[in-house]
């Protein structure tokens, strides 16, 4: 079975100290768990010489528990959120959509991992998720934008505190302080990445 759809992501990362304290205040705020943690393999794919990186667009196999599913993502369009168009479908043979990949001449540039777990609240139209990652907590906002910034007060949070970068420029800038870190963001019981895996010199793609 395979599902679809278009959209602009709009989103904005927070950092937050643990999972137990941003579980808490996520509840205090009215926020209940409408998908339940889940583990997350996520494979950016592209071209020999980057092309897509160059242009500011992704290709992403996502793995999360028994789901695959292939995303698009174009340029950040700007601004205090991050803006950019979104195209994803779920595919049922995640290992031949990788295959197919590979022959078309893309290959893994970079791997993340974390543990994800969905919130939303009622009679609203934003979602929260709660990411635990190799690099620390974060809360993402995906919304309108004034929800966004109407849910980061909710939280405790002001505009000083978005995160506009991905998982794979938030490792680059991990990388600079701990130069003994994996070439991939995955937790240390990880197996290593397939040695087919293209190798940029310039660290992982910015998602």
């Amino acid at each position: 079975m395979e599902r679809s759809h278009p959209a602009r992501e709009i989103e904005i990362k927070l950092r937050v100290p643990n999972a137990a304290q941003a579980r808490r205040k996520l509840r205090q705020s009215g926020f209940r768990i409408s998908r339940p943690r889940v583990f997350e393999s996520n494979l950016i794919y592209d071209t020999p010489d980057l092309a897509l990186r160059r242009t500011g667009t992704l290709l992403r196999v996502r793995k999360a528990g028994r789901i695959f599913k292939l995303t698009y993502k174009g340029p950040d369009a700007g601004g205090r959120h991050k803006s950019r168009e979104e195209l994803e479908v779920e595919i049922s043979h995640g290992k031949l959509l990788m295959a197919i990949l590979e022959r078309l001449g893309f290959a893994q540039v970079f791997r993340y991992e974390k543990f994800r777990t969905e919130f939303e609240q009622p009679r609203t139209r934003g979602t929260v998720t709660l990411d635990e990652t190799p690099i620390g907590f974060f809360i993402e906002l995906e919304g309108a934008p004034r929800w966004i910034d109407r849910t980061a007060r909710l939280l405790g949070f002001g505009a000083n505190d978005y995160i506009l970068k991905s998982y794979g420029g938030l490792y680059l800038e991990f990388g600079k302080t701990h130069p003994r870190a994996p070439r991939d963001m995955v937790f240390k019981s990880s197996k290593p990445a397939s040695r087919r895996a293209a190798r940029p010199s310039a660290g992982p793609p910015l998602e």
